[in-house]
C-alpha cells in the first residue's frame, strides 16, 4: 500500500516536471509561471465541480434510504468501518453492471450505482464492490485522479500551442534554430502520449490500492473478486456507453467491450486484480 502511495506520488510530479517544462519550451520563464498558473486554474475547477459534472453526465439520481433500504444499510456499515461520513447515495438508469464514487473530499463525497449492477449482485459481492469504491474516498482517490486528469489536460494545451509554434517558426525569435523548432514538434509530439501514459499507470495503482482496502473493508476479499468476475463478463457483453475522460472512474473499465478500448485501458487486469484478492484470503 505504501508503495502504491509512492509510486503515485512520483508519477504526479512527473506529470506536474512536464508541464512546466513543456511552458518553459513554449514560452521561456514566462511560459513556465503561465504553465504553472494554468494548471492550479484546471485543478481547482476540478476540485470544486467535477463531482456535479459527472453525475450530470450520468444523469445519476440521488436516493432516499426509503427507496433502497438494503443499499443504504451497506453503504452505511461500510462507511463507519472505514470512519468515514455517510456519502451521497445515487443510482444510475443504466444496465450495464458498474459503480464509481465521486466528490472533493470524504465530507463531499458520493458513490454512485447502476441499475444493473443492483440486479446482477449479491448483498456480499454488493458489499465488495461498495467497499472498494469506499476505499477511493479514504485514499483520497478521487483528488488524485482528478489531479492528474487536469495536470493531462493542462499538457495536451500546452503541446498543441508548442505544435502551432513549430509549423509558424518557433517562439520569441527563435525561428532561425531549427533544433528549438523541431524539439518544441518532438514535444508537442510526445508530451501528450507521455501524459496520457503517466495517468494510467496511476489510475491503475490506485485501483489495486482501492481493492485492497474494500476487502479489508468487507471482510471478505472472495465476495469482492466474485463481484468482478460478474461486472468484467457483464461489460464485455453489454458495454456502456460512458465517456473515456471518465472510465477511469468506475470499478471496472466501462468500455472493455468497445474494439481497441483495451490498448490504453484505465484499469489493470481484472486476472490479476482477482488473483491478488484472492491471495489476500
Amino acid at each position: 500500500m505504501i508503495g502504491s502511495k509512492i509510486k503515485t506520488t512520483l508519477l504526479l510530479a512527473i506529470l506536474t516536471a512536464l508541464v512546466i517544462s513543456i511552458g518553459g519550451m513554449v514560452g521561456g520563464r514566462g511560459g513556465m509561471m503561465i504553465a504553472f498558473l494554468l494548471a492550479i486554474v484546471m485543478n481547482g475547477g476540478s476540485y470544486w465541480f467535477s463531482d456535479k459534472i459527472v453525475l450530470a453526465m450520468y444523469h445519476a439520481q440521488p436516493i432516499e434510504e426509503a427507496q433502497n433500504p438494503q443499499l443504504f444499510s451497506i453503504v452505511r456499515e461500510l462507511a463507519t468501518e472505514a470512519g468515514l461520513p455517510m456519502p451521497r447515495v445515487y443510482v444510475i438508469p443504466e444496465e450495464t453492471p458498474n459503480a464509481f464514487a465521486t466528490g472533493r473530499n470524504p465530507n463531499h463525497a458520493a458513490v454512485a450505482v447502476t441499475a444493473g449492477i443492483l440486479r446482477i449482485l449479491t448483498p456480499t459481492e454488493l458489499k465488495g464492490v461498495l467497499g472498494h469504491e469506499l476505499g477511493h474516498v479514504r485514499n483520497r482517490d478521487i483528488l488524485i485522479s482528478s489531479i492528474a486528469a487536469t495536470l493531462g489536460g493542462a499538457i495536451m494545451i500546452l503541446a498543441s500551442i508548442a505544435r502551432w509554434g513549430a509549423i509558424f517558426g518557433g517562439f520569441g525569435g527563435r525561428d532561425d534554430r531549427k533544433g528549438g523548432i523541431l524539439g518544441l514538434l518532438a514535444t508537442a509530439i510526445l508530451a501528450p502520449i507521455a501524459a496520457t501514459l503517466i495517468q494510467l499507470a496511476i489510475s491503475r495503482s490506485r485501483e489495486y490500492l482501492a481493492d485492497q482496502t474494500g476487502a479489508r473493508l468487507s471482510h471478505n476479499p472472495e465476495s469482492l473478486a466474485r463481484a468482478l468476475e460478474k461486472l468484467d463478463a457483464s461489460s464485455r457483453r453489454i458495454p456502456m456507453d460512458a465517456n473515456p475522460s471518465t472510465a477511469h472512474m468506475f470499478i471496472v473499465n466501462p468500455l472493455s467491450g468497445k474494439t481497441m478500448a483495451g490498448l490504453f485501458s484505465t484499469h489493470p487486469p481484472i486476472d490479476e486484480r482477482i488473483r491478488r484478492l484472492r491471495e489476500m484470503r
